[in-house]
């Protein structure tokens, strides 16, 4: 079961998931623990999010997807930074 091994070897991972992309019947579209996320939009569709930002043309719906996943990227990075001063003190 990939869940399972996910659950207990992964972590940090974002699952970006376009609802009418119709790989995402097969992705994984709800969080697995607090780290595994899953960050899904009913519109979208495989690897949008990827591409290199446009402000003329994305949607609003992709401007939120992305800053939802650099929200998620950031606070990890601020936790790793944390923790690192934490172990050196």
């Amino acid at each position: 079961d990939i869940k399972l091994v996910l659950r207990r070897f992964a972590s940090n991972i974002i699952f970006s998931n376009g609802l009418s992309d119709p790989y995402s019947g097969g992705g994984v579209v709800e969080d697995l623990s607090d780290s595994l996320l899953a960050v899904t939009t009913t519109k979208g569709s495989h690897g949008l999010d990827l591409y290199p930002a446009n402000k003329k043309s994305d949607p609003e719906w992709l401007v939120t997807q992305r800053n939802t996943e650099l929200h998620i990227i950031n606070g990890w990075i601020k936790t790793y930074y944390a923790d690192l001063i934490e172990i050196t003190k």
